[in-house]
């Protein structure tokens, strides 16, 4: 079974697929957190009820990964006690800090600055990767793919108003500090899988990152206003999404080169963008064509055959 498993994720095609369901189910989170927010009556200033909103997403998400994983009699397993530090630093990165500072530079940012640094992460990681492991070697078509593909981020913000105004360090300081988690946090993927089995990792990661998250949420004041069936549904689906993106995208990570499944994520903000216009009703724009072009691209070449 594992042996089966081990070489789906290896097969190239397989790889596109599996990265391209991580990366568009976790666009979908975009629209998705919005309606959530306004059906829970939290408003942009409600930072604490942000981030609890978040805690409460990935720490039950990590709850459902470990319940499956027991029945399917997953090895929880860990070696040496202190591989358990190693999996607490990488809950830290992968889920408390990245989404801590990603939800309150949200609230101290506009929209367009917050994705283009956002986006920095999947840059970095790919970049990061050739200086780590060996199996990711710093080429020229990586250079040229990470250019197309932040061109395509770039396009998505051409000609929104304000997207020019000054740093700040709660709003673009803190998206810069998030990208670099989520680079950090796809660095240490490999080392996670080499200390339990994956699928356990990540069940752990989210549900020790949620818990971590929920503490400081409520700390903060956080609360959910408004608890309608309507929001349940949707928080549901949240948890759906990020069980379902992290098992693959860890999965990926942990036995293919860092670099090709990484740019893949590049493509979410394009599919954040399209189903927002989709969800919320916001306006369509012709760049948004040009940033999926460009976004495939990079994807394209970065994973071309030689």
């Amino acid at each position: 079974m594992n042996q089966s498993q081990t070489s789906i994720f290896k097969k190239p095609v397989w790889v596109v697929v599996f990265a391209l369901t991580a990366a568009i189910a976790w666009g979908w989170a975009y629209p998705l957190i919005k309606l959530g927010f306004a059906e829970f009556e939290i408003t942009s200033y409600m930072t604490g009820s942000k981030i609890l909103f978040a805690g409460i997403r990935f720490a039950l998400s990590g709850i459902i990964i470990l319940t499956i994983a027991r029945v399917a009699n997953r090895k929880f397993t860990v070696t040496h006690k202190i591989d358990w530090l190693y999996i607490l630093v990488f809950s830290l990165m992968n889920t408390a800090l990245h989404y801590a500072f990603f939800y309150i530079g949200l609230s101290h940012s506009q929209g367009a600055r917050a994705s283009i640094l956002n986006s920095l992460g999947t840059f970095m990681l790919v970049l990061l990767a050739c200086l780590f492991f060996k199996t990711d070697k710093l080429t020229l078509k990586k250079i040229a793919g990470c250019i197309v593909g932040f061109a395509g981020v770039l396009a998505l913000n051409l000609g929104v108003n304000g997207s020019s105004s000054n740093f700040t360090l709660l709003g673009d300081g803190m998206i810069i500090l998030n990208a670099l988690c989520s680079a950090v946090a796809g660095l240490m993927t490999r080392g996670l899988g080499r200390r339990v089995d994956i699928f356990v990792g990540t069940g752990y990661s989210l549900a020790i990152g949620g818990i971590l998250l929920v503490i400081p949420g409520i700390l903060m004041g956080g609360t959910l206003p408004n608890i309608t069936l309507y929001g349940v549904v949707i928080l549901s689906l949240l948890i759906a999404i990020s069980s379902l993106g992290f098992t693959l995208y860890n999965k990926l990570i942990s036995c293919n080169p860092v670099g090709k499944v990484a740019i893949f994520n590049s493509f979410i903000p394009v599919v954040g963008v399209i189903t927002s216009c989709l969800c919320l009703g916001e306006p369509f724009y012709y760049n948004y064509v040009i940033a999926a072009i460009l976004s495939a691209g990079g994807i394209y070449i970065i994973n071309k055959s030689k």
